[in-house]
């Protein structure tokens, strides 16, 4: 699920995209959505491509490729100008599918989004929009610590994980340390040796033997509580 500025900045860039060819600069892009500083734009783009609805190219500045626009519920064009000499962008295709389809995933314990802590099993569920999470096994894990929140996975959230035991550099994956303690982390491959990177800068990658990490999964969705 989407949040409102999110869904606005995946529209802005794909009317971009259909209309010049041309992704949007951050500057840009800071300016469409009255963000005070381009790491709000760093941090939206970032969600974004986690939760696979873009895609940076490779090779290319300013390259972004729109995968998908949201489904779960009815997509609005947001009212967003710019400054500029460039035509007037396409409407995008609007779409809509039932909002209140849910499905039930086990939900097992907390898992760390800081130093790695025991991934607890339990008995419990969550109902989650099916929209959120495609083809595959899931379940899900009540989020401890703030070493993604730049990632914008908070303490508390919900972690929609597809089952798997492989990844790509780049994914947010379940690593299983030591078949002890699990964490939540970029995953990359560096001299020989498994990095499992934060996304907050007061906390260090971790780096282990490769016999020392499985993976338990890929970062599919997130749901957040507001009390």
């Amino acid at each position: 699920m989407l949040t409102r500025k999110q869904q606005e900045l995946l529209i802005f860039i794909d009317e971009r995209l259909k209309a010049d060819g041309v992704s949007p600069s951050f500057e840009e892009m800071k300016a469409a959505l009255s963000l005070k500083s381009k790491s709000g734009v760093h941090r939206l783009i970032n969600a974004l491509e986690e939760r696979q609805f873009i895609r940076r190219l490779p090779n290319r500045a300013r390259a972004l490729e729109v995968l998908r626009l949201p489904e779960a519920l009815k997509v609005e064009r947001p009212a967003l100008t710019l400054v500029s000499s460039r035509p007037e962008p396409r409407p995008v295709p609007q779409a809509m599918l039932a909002a209140n389809d849910t499905v039930v995933v086990p939900l097992h314990g907390r898992i760390a989004a800081g130093l790695p802590v025991e991934a607890l099993e339990s008995d419990r569920s969550l109902s989650v929009p099916a929209a959120l999470l495609g083809p595959g096994d899931h379940y899900a894990l009540e989020v401890s610590g703030d070493s993604m929140i730049d990632a914008g996975i908070f303490d508390g959230d919900y972690a929609l994980i597809r089952r798997c035991d492989t990844a790509r550099d780049g994914d947010i994956v379940v690593a299983l340390i030591n078949n002890e303690e699990a964490t939540l982390k970029y995953l990359h491959h560096e001299k020989g040796m498994v990095r499992l990177d934060p996304a907050n800068s007061a906390h260090q990658p971790q780096r282990y033997r490769p016999e020392q990490v499985r993976i338990q999964g890929r970062l599919a969705g997130l749901l957040r509580r507001y009390h």
